[in-house]
C-alpha cells in the first residue's frame, strides 16, 4: 500500500513539472533531488508523452488479462520513451503478444536501425546541464546578436598517412587491391586551430612530442590576440572578443583564465561532453578529415602546407555558416531534452 502510494505520489510531482514547463530530463533530475532512485528519465518521457496528448489520468489502467487491440498513439509513445527496446520488452511492458507489436509497430511506420557512437554516455545532470546552457545561449542571442564577436578554437590530431578503401570494377574472380590498415600507433601530429565568421584566424601544427598545457595555451592566445589585431581589428576593438572552446583541463586552468581576463575576452559558456555543439567539431574538422582522405604528407612541412592551402582554399561564407549555424544547434539540443545530436 505504501509503494502504491509513493508512485502516485511521484506521477503528481511529475504532473507538477510538466505544468511548470520543465522538459523531462529536468524535471527527472528535480524529483530524483527529493525522491533518490525514485524515477527515470525514460519513464518521465512516457508520463510526459501522454500528457502532451492530453490525458492526465495518473492511476494505472485496469488490466484483468491480456487485451485484444493496441493504441498505435500508447505504441508510439512507449517507443519514443525508449527507442532501444525490443519486442519482447515492448510486449511485456503493453501486455500484448508479439506477433502484435510486430505489427502494429509496422503500422506507426518504425523500422529497426542500428544506434549511432555518441562521445559521451550523458547523464541526466549532463542533460540538464546542456539544455539549461543552450536554452540560455538561444537567449542572450535573441537579446543582443553576438556570432560575429565569436573566435572559436579547438585542437584535432591528424595522421601523416590518411589511406582509404575504395571501391574497385572487377572482374567475378579478380581478387580487389587490399588497403593497409593504419597501425595501432600511426605518425601524426596535433593541429591547433582558432577561428570566427571572417575565417581563420590562427592556426598551429606542434612538433612531435609537444602538447597542450596551460603555459603553451597561454601563449597560443597571445599569438591568437596579435592575430586578431593585426587582420581582423574590427572584432577586438567594437565589443570584444568571446571565446568558445571546450572544458579541456588546460582550457580551464587558472593560469589560462587570468590570461582571457588579461586580454579582455569573455568565454562562451560551454557544458561538459558537447563536441556537437563546438563548430570546430560539427562543421571545421568534418570537412579537413574529407579533404585528408586518400593523402600521405612525409615530413611535418608537408603535413602544415597541406593544412594551409585547404584554410585558404575555403570561401568566406564556409566559415561564416558553420558559426551561424550555432543557434539552431542549441535549439535542437533543448529540443532533445538535452540528448545529442545525431547528423
Amino acid at each position: 500500500m505504501a509503494y502504491e502510494i509513493q508512485k502516485v505520489h511521484i506521477r503528481h510531482c511529475m504532473l507538477f513539472e510538466f505544468r511548470k514547463g520543465n522538459n523531462a530530463t529536468v524535471a527527472t533530475k528535480n524529483i530524483s533531488d527529493v525522491y533518490p532512485g525514485s524515477l527515470d528519465v525514460r519513464k518521465c518521457q512516457r508520463w510526459f508523452s501522454r500528457f502532451r496528448c492530453g490525458n492526465f489520468d495518473l492511476s494505472d489502467a485496469h488490466r484483468p488479462g491480456r487485451p485484444m487491440s493496441l493504441d498505435n498513439g500508447v505504441l508510439r509513445a512507449e517507443v519514443k520513451a525508449n527507442t532501444c527496446q525490443t519486442i519482447e520488452e515492448l510486449s511485456n511492458t503493453l501486455n500484448q503478444p508479439w506477433s502484435k507489436i510486430q505489427e502494429h509497430l509496422h503500422q506507426i511506420g518504425k523500422i529497426s536501425r542500428a544506434g549511432f557512437w555518441v562521445p559521451h554516455n550523458l547523464s541526466v545532470q549532463n542533460k540538464a546541464n546542456r539544455s539549461t546552457t543552450c536554452n540560455a545561449l538561444i537567449q542572450q542571442h535573441h537579446a543582443e546578436p553576438f556570432l560575429d564577436r565569436l573566435v572559436t578554437g579547438d585542437e584535432k590530431w591528424v595522421l601523416y598517412d590518411n589511406p582509404k578503401r575504395k571501391r574497385q570494377w572487377l572482374s567475378p574472380n579478380e581478387p580487389a587491391r587490399s588497403t593497409a590498415k593504419p597501425g595501432l600507433h600511426p605518425k601524426k601530429a596535433l593541429l591547433c586551430v582558432w577561428w570566427s565568421t571572417r575565417g581563420i584566424v590562427h592556426f598551429e601544427v606542434l612538433i612531435p612530442g609537444q602538447t597542450v598545457n596551460a603555459d603553451l595555451y597561454c601563449q597560443q592566445l597571445d599569438r591568437v590576440n596579435q592575430a586578431l589585431v593585426e587582420n581582423y581589428p574590427a572584432i577586438v576593438n567594437r565589443k570584444g572578443v568571446i571565446l568558445q572552446h571546450d572544458n579541456a583541463r588546460p582550457h580551464c586552468a587558472r593560469r589560462t583564465l587570468k590570461k582571457i581576463n588579461e586580454l579582455g575576452w569573455e568565454v562562451l559558456p560551454h557544458p561538459p561532453y558537447s563536441p556537437d555543439i563546438a563548430p570546430s567539431d560539427f562543421h571545421l574538422f568534418r570537412s579537413l578529415q574529407h579533404f585528408l582522405s586518400d593523402k600521405k604528407f612525409q615530413t611535418l612541412y608537408c603535413l602544415k602546407n597541406g593544412i594551409s592551402r585547404y584554410f585558404d582554399d575555403k570561401p568566406i561564407h564556409f566559415f561564416r555558416s558553420g558559426i551561424e549555424n550555432l543557434p539552431a544547434r542549441w535549439q535542437k539540443v533543448v529540443e532533445n531534452e538535452g540528448d545529442y545530436i545525431i547528423d
